[in-house]
């Protein structure tokens, strides 16, 4: 619906098959979720079967402590949920949280 609508279109994969799939239909990268299940040697799997132009996003599991293992896994760009907020966090923690993952990403190799 997102290439009818001209929209850039990133859907949700786990398997090879659902990649092909979603490439054929014309998707513009994939978002591998739940990244945390593939891990980053999956993803590095995956990632070599797959063209080099597609970019592949981690979704699930991302953190500030393991963004350069996703990036060495051929990673280009990173889904942030629960790491940075789950029920009850509060406002300062989250901001603190938002910080460490910003002083990581800029760290990155």
């Amino acid at each position: 619906r997102t290439k009818s609508l001209a929209m850039a279109s990133f859907p949700g994969v786990f398997t090879a098959t659902e990649c092909f799939s979603a490439l054929r239909w014309g998707a513009d990268g994939l978002k591998v979720f739940p990244a945390s299940i593939m891990g980053p040697s999956g993803v590095a799997a995956l990632g070599a079967v797959l063209p080099s132009e597609i970019d592949l996003f981690a979704v699930g599991g991302v953190a500030n402590d393991n963004l350069q293992a996703w990036r060495d896994a051929g990673i280009s760009g990173y889904g942030i949920g629960s790491s940075l907020y789950k029920p009850g966090t509060s406002a300062g923690e989250i901001t603190s949280r938002a910080k460490a993952l910003v002083k990581a990403y800029d760290e990155l190799n």
